[in-house]
């Protein structure tokens, strides 16, 4: 793929738009509980008729939070794939470890910055909503497969990151501001997490076998079943919640249709919009074409 993504630019961008997690939340920036926190494409709560709106922008909410929840967990294994990428080349290219590190330091800022917003969620949303983990055990699950697949995975996040803010949520004018200022400043950095990711990707793939990038490709497919596979349980976690905060107990029939629903929403949201953009498939077929092909193939049952 001609990117023409360096190492010296992406340092540069990300020094111009460094940003502090106080700016953002805390203090007088608190959440609005009135408005919705997710664009509906991406929550998919209004296809549920059995809820009134209020019920709907509830568990919009409860998508909200474990949005960022999940950003935040798999942060927690993107920054030690990054760091153990980066120590191997800190003599040579300056501008190179220098992007690898601010890389680095911007996820633990991230992983920072969901903490935070928990913790304001929780204050005032008045009612407990669990969410998958804990981060350490997905974080090793994750990091035992092969380096390309876990970059492979890696870069799959930050272009679904890419996507969901500029097509879903940028011109979006009904969610609540600060939850929309929390994913605009998430998606700014992100944006060169992507650049430098494709950069790293790449490396790796170059020092690989024929072999090896297979079996990278199968591997990122299994990261991505393990994710499913969180996914489910996090739906049943959302639902959960939703019927603490109304006080509603949905029949059996509502359960299977809301489980229907959001299950597919997530199936989309983490899985569908990364595999199925442009530039993660471009990259992935200068790696590996026979691994674009297989992605392609299984990516609508994720759409």
């Amino acid at each position: 793929m001609q990117h023409g993504f360096t190492y010296q630019d992406t340092l540069a961008t990300s020094e111009k738009i460094a940003w502090r997690i106080g700016d953002i939340i805390g203090g007088a920036k608190r959440l609005d509980f009135v408005k919705p926190f997710m664009p509906e494409s991406l929550a998919r709560v209004e296809g549920l008729a059995f809820l009134t709106p209020a019920e709907q922008r509830v568990l919009n909410q409860i998508r909200g939070h474990a949005y960022l929840s999940i950003f935040g967990l798999v942060e927690e294994f993107i920054l030690p794939f990054v760091l153990d990428h980066a120590r191997p080349q800190l003599e040579g290219d300056d501008f190179r470890a220098r992007a690898l590190l601010n890389f680095a330091a911007e996820e633990a800022k991230h992983i920072q910055l969901f903490k935070v917003f928990r913790r304001e969620f929780e204050k005032g949303f008045g009612s407990p909503c669990d969410v998958i983990g804990p981060p350490a055990a997905i974080a090793k699950a994750v990091l035992a497969h092969s380096p390309l697949g876990v970059a492979l995975a890696i870069l799959h996040i930050e272009w679904m990151t890419q996507r969901h803010y500029v097509e879903s949520i940028r011109d979006t004018q009904t969610l609540d501001p600060l939850f929309k200022s929390l994913l605009k400043h998430h998606w700014m950095e992100e944006a060169q997490h992507a650049k430098l990711d494709t950069l790293v990707a790449e490396a790796i793939a170059a020092r690989c076998t024929a072999e090896e990038i297979e079996t990278g490709v199968a591997d990122y497919l299994a990261i991505g079943m393990l994710i499913d596979g969180g996914l489910d349980a996090q739906t049943k976690f959302d639902l959960a919640a939703l019927e603490k905060a109304t006080g509603r107990k949905l029949s059996e029939s509502q359960s299977r249709e809301a489980l229907d629903v959001q299950r597919q929403a997530n199936r989309w949201t983490y899985l569908g919009s990364g595999m199925t953009h442009p530039n993660f498939l471009a990259t992935l077929g200068g790696i590996s074409p026979a691994g674009r092909k297989q992605v392609e193939g299984v990516a609508p049952a994720f759409c």
